[in-house]
């Protein structure tokens, strides 16, 4: 701490050379495919093997990293109790939030989050553009699994057994047939859909069952390949392309893979 006391402000603002230099071997570890030699940071990092080993066994005293099988290093305990720490102090919702209020002042367009509830999407996040789209779903609607872009999402990356569970008991007795891009789907139909949803993790809808209203959605997924929320776009089709490659598109897939970055999580 005495050290810590000792910097003067200059010293602060110029940042500790030493300490990014660590913090980029460190790096360079855990993006490494396997545990790197001394020889392979060297070249990665550009710098003598004589300089980087001092690092090293800096690195290796404070825990930091490991050496295995005599030559090659990896993570050690300390970073993964930093990474540990830094991912419990994250909260999946109020990032996703974050994020869709973000992309609602980069567009200008009607940004939602939904969560899943055990059986339908509920909508925890609503943010109207400055031309409001004329809906009927707002903050704590719940929307069907079928006929929504965030529910198809949802059903999409459920559990094999459970949507099978789902989709079955829905085309039993379907109050109405699902559409796509103005074609009605059945059940085989359906279900390739929900495949392509998946690839590509998103789902937009054209005006199928909101008249003039383009929408599109993309997941965030946890560490666990859980997924905690759906972010959602919507606009009139006249001016929101939201076929894949579009603009809005691949912002909103932008912003909810931005999240999964920040959970450090992996898709199902």
């Amino acid at each position: 701490m005495e050290i810590i006391h000792s910097l003067n402000k200059e010293q602060s603002r110029q940042g500790i050379g030493s300490l990014e230099i660590g913090l980029h071997i460190l790096t360079a570890i855990s993006e490494s495919p396997t545990p790197p030699t001394l020889k392979m940071l060297s070249d990665i990092l550009q710098m003598s093997p004589s300089r980087l080993h001092k690092y090293l066994v800096s690195l290796l005293r404070l825990d930091f990293i490991n050496q295995i099988h005599g030559s090659r290093y990896t993570l050690g305990t300390q970073s993964l109790t930093l990474g540990i720490s830094a991912i419990r102090r994250i909260d999946p919702i109020q990032s996703a939030i974050e994020a869709a209020e973000q992309l609602h002042q980069q567009t200008d367009k009607t940004t939602s989050v939904t969560i899943w509830n055990g059986q339908y999407p509920l909508v925890i996040c609503w943010l109207d553009s400055s031309h409001p789209v004329s809906v009927n779903v707002r903050l704590g609607s719940q929307l069907s699994p079928f006929f929504s872009a965030s529910g198809r999402v949802f059903l999409a990356h459920l559990p094999q057994g459970r949507q099978d569970a789902l989709i079955q008991t829905f085309f039993a007795s379907p109050i109405a047939l699902p559409r796509h891009q103005g074609k009605t789907l059945d059940q085989t139909g359906f279900c390739e859909h929900l495949s392509q949803i998946r690839a590509l993790n998103s789902c937009s809808f054209y005006g199928d069952f909101l008249p003039d209203i383009n929408v599109v959605s993309s997941a965030v997924f946890d560490l666990n390949g859980k997924i905690p929320a759906v972010i959602s776009l919507m606009g009139m089709a006249g001016d929101t392309q939201v076929e894949p490659g579009s603009p809005y598109q691949q912002l909103t897939l932008g912003s909810a893979e931005s999240v999964t970055r920040r959970l450090c999580g992996k898709e199902s």
